[in-house]
């Protein structure tokens, strides 16, 4: 009888290539490309896997097929080697099947590799939440019915709870209300898509939103992005507030100053922005409390603190007065 070869007993390879949908299909790694191209078998149970048109049109020949792990180990003998394009799902049945049987000791595997063939970028997730969003926007009874207005209350409530975490130090709470906030934004920019030309709405997309605040970023930080410096966050202001006036040409250091937000905040900004312009402006008189805060408010933002925060600490600080006064615990 003939003694098995060396190549016949070689339990062979299997990798078991990984592809995020993040990526646009086709933007393999040369790793991947390389292991595809020297496979014996190229293996998909995802007839409609969107690697699937690439990879054909690359000339890689591929089976759509889903084998077990045992037919797999058998597709590997006599040193083959066998490239699993991964489903969505990452193959979880194939897998534990395979490490079953690594854990038996009675088979003798394959080398076994994991391959990212592409990868997630930074901010990849966003595009997760986009999509998330297109379709609660199609499907959801009460969100395919709101507008810009509609949503304005939540865009205010969301705000606050971000500066409640913030100054409450909750990391945890933090990541939470960012979502929310960020939420706000993708949906805003969502029915911003369905703009009617006829009622002068010309739409734009979350792109067109993103594509706006990097070109402002770029032109007010030419220190970073272009030929000028700064070496201080007072040199850093000054650009920003260079080229903001430049591009808003405003008429007034107080054009673009919402005046809908909490009056002490409205105040302390005003104050902003006249000291920043070197202007002389005294303060109105009057008879009334209001007068007084808005004196308050000046002086606060000219001492570097924020009035609406410094209120806030102190109010704090009476309603935990108020629950001691009650019996309540903090």
């Amino acid at each position: 009888m003939n003694a098995t070869s060396p190549e016949a007993a070689a339990p062979g390879r299997i990798v078991l290539l990984t592809t995020s949908h993040r990526v646009a299909p086709g933007l393999l790694s040369w790793p991947a490309w390389q292991a595809l191209r020297s496979a014996d078998r190229v293996l998909c149970a995802d007839g409609a896997h969107p690697q699937l048109p690439y990879l054909r049109e690359a000339g890689i020949r591929l089976d759509e097929a889903a084998p077990t792990a045992e037919e797999l180990i058998d597709a590997c003998a006599g040193g083959h080697t066998v490239v699993v394009v991964a489903t969505g799902e990452g193959e979880p049945a194939l897998t534990d099947g395979l490490a079953r049987l690594a854990g038996s000791g009675r088979v003798s595997m394959p080398d076994l590799e994991l391959l990212p063939a592409s990868y997630d970028l930074p901010g990849a997730r966003l595009l997760d939440l986009v999509q998330v969003m297109d379709r609660i926007r199609v499907e959801c009874p009460w969100s395919s019915q709101q507008t810009h207005k509609g949503l304005a209350k939540y865009g205010i409530e969301e705000a606050y709870e971000l500066v409640e975490a913030i100054e409450d130090g909750d990391r945890d709470e933090l990541r939470e209300e960012l979502g929310d906030v960020l939420l706000q934004v993708v949906f805003h920019a969502r029915i911003a898509e369905e703009g009617r030309a006829e009622d002068g709405e010309a739409p734009f997309s979350i792109d067109d939103v993103a594509a706006g605040i990097v070109t402002k970023l770029i032109h007010r930080h030419p220190h970073v992005f272009g030929d000028e410096t700064a070496t201080t966050p007072e040199e850093v202001k000054e650009h920003w507030l260079r080229t903001k006036a430049a591009e808003k040409q405003r008429e007034s250091v107080t054009d673009g100053i919402p005046l809908g937000q909490p009056g002490l905040a409205l105040a302390a900004k005003l104050a902003s922005r006249v000291r920043t312009a070197g202007l002389d402006v005294p303060l109105p008189t009057g008879e009334g409390l209001g007068y007084e805060l808005l004196a308050m408010a000046v002086r606060a933002e000219a001492a570097g603190v924020d009035p609406e925060a410094a209120l806030r600490v102190a109010a704090r600080a009476y309603r935990d007065a108020v629950r001691a006064a009650e019996g309540v615990s903090p």
